[in-house]
C-alpha cells in the first residue's frame, strides 16, 4: 500500500500561482509512476503531469501550454505542481497519484493505482 497527502491549493485569482504537494508513505520502494491529475465538476478526471519515478522522465498534458511545472524530491517521495497564469477553466479537485506497475498509458486514471483525497484550487475572474 503507499498512502498519499497532498496539500497546498484553494482560491487564486486568475492570472496568478498556485503550488501543491503530494508525500508518498508506505511501500513507496513499488512506485513506478507519481503524478497529477484533476477533476473540474461535472466533468471527467484527466491528466496533469507525472513523472517516470526512477528515470526521472516527466509527462504534461499538452493543452498546459508550458503553464505548470512538476518536480520532485525523489529522496522524500514528493512531488509538486507549480501552476501559473491560472485561469478559471483550471478549477477542480487536484489528485495526487502513483502507478506500482509499468502503465499503457500514463495519461489514463485507471492506470493508477493510488490516490490522494484531494485539493481543491478555484480560480476567481
Amino acid at each position: 500500500q503507499v498512502q498519499l497527502v497532498e496539500s497546498g491549493g484553494g482560491l487564486v485569482q486568475a492570472g496568478g500561482s498556485v503550488s501543491l504537494t503530494c508525500t508518498a508513505s508506505g511501500r513507496t520502494q513499488n512506485i513506478y509512476r507519481m503524478g497529477w491529475f484533476r477533476q473540474a465538476q461535472g466533468k471527467e478526471r484527466e491528466f496533469v503531469a507525472a513523472f517516470s519515478w526512477n528515470g526521472g522522465t516527466t509527462y504534461y498534458e499538452n493543452s498546459l501550454n508550458g503553464r505548470f511545472t512538476i518536480s520532485r524530491e525523489k529522496a522524500k517521495n514528493t512531488i509538486y505542481l507549480q501552476m501559473t497564469t491560472l485561469q478559471p477553466e483550471d478549477t477542480a479537485v487536484y489528485y495526487c497519484a502513483v502507478s506500482d506497475r509499468a502503465q499503457y498509458s500514463y495519461m489514463v486514471p485507471a492506470e493508477y493505482t493510488y490516490w490522494g483525497q484531494g485539493t481543491q484550487v478555484t480560480v476567481s475572474s
